[in-house]
């Protein structure tokens, strides 16, 4: 469900999960080691960029040296990394994906001293390499391949494989489908400090059943393809945690408290030369305990631990442990106090309040012992928008440093010395710029021009607004207007929804109020275009506000929008009559729940990729925020547009990917049995082996919006009336 949630709310959020996801995927911006230059991969080479010598850039290889001896083109890099010492560049080339990401492919090194270019993983299969990482002497090189760790050596590459049990099903050093998923666990092994052990995760996924996707296109005999899919109720992979020497020999297992397969192990990381610390979820994930773990013996303390009668996330930033250097204490991030705070905890688990306030924490940016200073993301007034805060090191009052006149989304990439950041901003009304800054001061030390495709794109006129519903809850929202609006004429609306926990849709970022399924203009054509922020959606207004939707989704946040509708129809310009809603997803979910639960209201939906049945969806999301089974079944059962498909009384537009391993067809074919079984008749888009983001084979996306565009256009025609 985290994933493709760029394709609900079009080029806004395309921009910004896509970018978020590539620095995720490249672990971030390489910077040099003090904290002034940064690496940029180009076509045909990789160079260095000076912070402090604009539109200067230092060649660190060449297309030359890019090229492997006997071959005519040089390596297409995707990723880059410089050892410690900078002698050594790891090279990441002919990548593919593993389900979301391309997180597979070769390896290459190239030596700065011996000037050679070497593959790593000789005889390993093409493209099986995953997350190589170097030693912190950079003397050596570990990966995976196969679900087995390697470690090479760089002096003369030889290659010591430290397991052998990996299978499809046995997973050394990364992760099922469903931790990559809803955790976001991909890279599972982590170096020790002294370079000589490696701790890494192993997920025994030998009982999670397969659920088998039919691949009818691709083969004269239809055959299928098996996704390893826990869903609602079905045990987690037995999960553990394991410290092994790179010189090989066995693993030391972590001695985890609690059943292996009722507990998940989302985060860990090196706690000290000979120690780890591990964040332990329970199956509900509303108990969350931090142990550390002494390395040598699998011993293991609870230091922390920490309760919600909702969820603890631990997808909350900060992802992992930001020590502090001394060693004794780490920053961590909760919502105990009823706002996502930051606090200073010890190894005995003695804590401090950093960031006191009634606002949340979003992200962390930086925390720099050498400024004494804690950089973070928040938005205390407005929850469509971003900015940069800082607040000291020993805690403190927050202090905003982002301009005032950049009103919208900001991001940062702040440097380890924390003195410059590269910088992004964007809002409804603007196209993205990029440029680098001196902080705090907030000083622009180079870029800032406006892109020439920014001077040919039409932007929406978007308008921001707060309704409160009937039940007394203030939500956000945006509308965009027709082009040739006249207030004495009725105009149709089309809302836009999400809904759930793992996305908002009313943020102040370039592509709000832009709908890439729409071929053409939606106010050019004549149609009003707007979105809600429902109770639930991951926005910064408090912990209240994101987790009032415990054992509610399908219901509390339906009724939020439904409500919010309410008050926007008000308007004397709305045609009633003509009211659309539709959403990808989570969203589309909402959708057959808002046609379904409220009629008078919604008139045409259309519902892409969505989870019909609660109970069909993977366990770790769908458990989070519903319950366990069997004591919540319930919840999960009156609550999905399963149950409310009878009362169907508008139009109807289904569309899903018969091969989507997220939310996998059999949701389309149960809502399809449940309306005939009630004579309600809708229309049906099935995409033969697409995915989720239903965007593989030829004219597959001009199609979807082709459809889209002509189902809106005959069931809520657009124009004044």
């Amino acid at each position: 469900m985290t994933q493709y949630l760029a394709r609900l709310v079009g080029l806004a959020g395309a921009f910004s999960l896509l970018t978020a996801a590539a620095w995720a995927q490249n672990a971030g911006t390489q910077w040099t080691k003090d904290g002034y230059g940064y690496l940029q991969v180009r076509p045909d080479s990789v160079v260095q960029l000076d912070i402090r010598q604009p539109g200067q850039a230092r060649t660190l290889l060449s297309k030359r040296q890019l090229t492997p001896a006997g071959q005519m083109a040089p390596l297409g890099v995707r990723r880059v990394a410089l050892s410690d010492d900078g002698r050594r560049i790891l090279l990441n080339t002919n990548t593919k994906k593993v389900w979301r990401y391309d997180t597979r492919g070769d390896y290459w090194v190239y030596d700065t001293g011996t000037k050679q270019l070497t593959q790593l993983g000789k005889g390993r299969p093409e493209s099986s390499l995953m997350f190589a990482k170097f030693s912190p002497d950079g003397s050596k090189v570990a990966y995976v391949s196969g679900h087995n760790l390697f470690v090479e050596n760089l002096a003369d590459h030889a290659i010591t494989q430290l397991t052998s049990d990996g299978t499809d099903k046995l997973i050394n050093g990364t992760f099922d489908w469903v931790y990559e998923e809803e955790l976001d666990c991909r890279d599972g092994f982590r170096w020790s400090p002294d370079g000589q052990h490696l701790a890494y995760w192993q997920l025994d996924a030998t009982k999670t059943r397969n659920y088998l996707m039919l691949n009818t296109t691709e083969a004269l005999y239809p055959f299928t393809v098996p996704v390893e899919y826990p869903v609602v109720g079905e045990d987690p992979s037995r999960c553990r945690v394991g410290v092994l020497a790179v010189s090989g020999g066995p693993t030391k297992w972590m001695d985890v408290p609690g059943d292996a397969v009722q507990h998940y192990i989302p985060r860990m990381e090196w706690a000290g030369p000979n120690e780890l610390i591990i964040q332990q979820l329970n199956r509900r994930q509303n108990e969350s305990r931090l142990m550390l773990c002494t390395a040598a013996t699998g011993a293991v303390k609870t230091i922390y631990t920490e309760t919600d009668k909702a969820w603890v996330n631990a997808k909350d930033e900060p992802v992992g442990w930001d020590w502090l250097k001394d060693g004794k204490s780490f920053v961590w991030a909760s919502e105990k106090d009823g706002w996502r705070h930051l606090y200073q905890i010890d190894r005995t688990g003695k804590e401090k309040l950093l960031t006191p306030g009634s606002y949340d924490v979003i992200s962390v940016e930086s925390i720099s012992e050498a400024t004494g200073t804690i950089y973070f993301l928040a938005s205390p007034t407005n929850a469509t928008q971003r900015y940069l805060y800082k607040v000291p090191l020993k805690g403190g009052k927050a202090e905003r440093v982002t301009p005032s006149s950049l009103s919208g989304t900001n991001s940062y990439e702040v440097s380890p010395n924390g003195k410059v950041a590269l910088h992004r901003y964007g809002s409804a009304s603007s196209y993205p710029v990029s440029d680098v800054v001196a902080l705090p001061a907030h000083q622009r030390l180079s870029g800032g021009e406006t892109p020439e495709q920014a001077k040919m794109m039409k932007v929406p006129k978007v308008e921001f607004f707060q309704v409160k519903t009937a039940d007394g809850v203030t939500l956000d929202g945006w509308l965009v207007k027709p082009t040739t609006f006249d207030p004495a004429k009725k105009y149709p609306i089309v809302f836009m929804v999400y809904g759930e926990p793992a996305s908002q849709t009313v943020t102040d970022n370039f592509g709000t109020g832009f709908n890439r399924l729409y071929q053409g203009s939606m106010a050019d054509d004549g149609y009003i275009y707007a979105s809600i922020e429902n109770r639930g959606a991951p926005a910064p207004r408090g912990r209240e506000f994101r987790k009032s939707i415990y054992h509610n989704i399908g219901a509390l946040n339906i009724r939020d929008q439904a409500m919010g509708a309410t008050e926007v129809l008000k308007n004397s310009w709305v045609d009633t009559s003509r009211v659309a809603v539709w959403g990808w997803s989570g969203g589309g979910s909402s959708t057959l729940s808002l046609l379904f639960q409220y009629p008078k209201i919604y008139k045409t939906g259309i519902s892409i990729a969505a989870v019909d049945n609660q109970l069909n969806y993977d366990n770790i999301y769908q458990e989070r925020y519903m319950g366990l089974l069997p004591e919540d079944k319930h919840f999960f059962v009156d609550n999905s547009p399963l149950a409310h498909a009878k009362n169907l009384r508008g139009n109807l537009l289904l569309v899903h990917g018969t091969g989507d391993d997220n939310v996998h067809y059999n949701n389309a074919e149960q809502m399809i049995n449940e309306l005939v079984k009630n004579g309600k008749t809708f229309q049906l888009m099935a995409y033969p082996n697409r995915t989720h983001g239903i965007s593989e084979g030829e004219g597959t996306s001009k199609h979807l919006a082709a459809t889209y565009t002509k189902f809106l256009k005959e069931n809520c025609p657009p124009g004044g009336r």
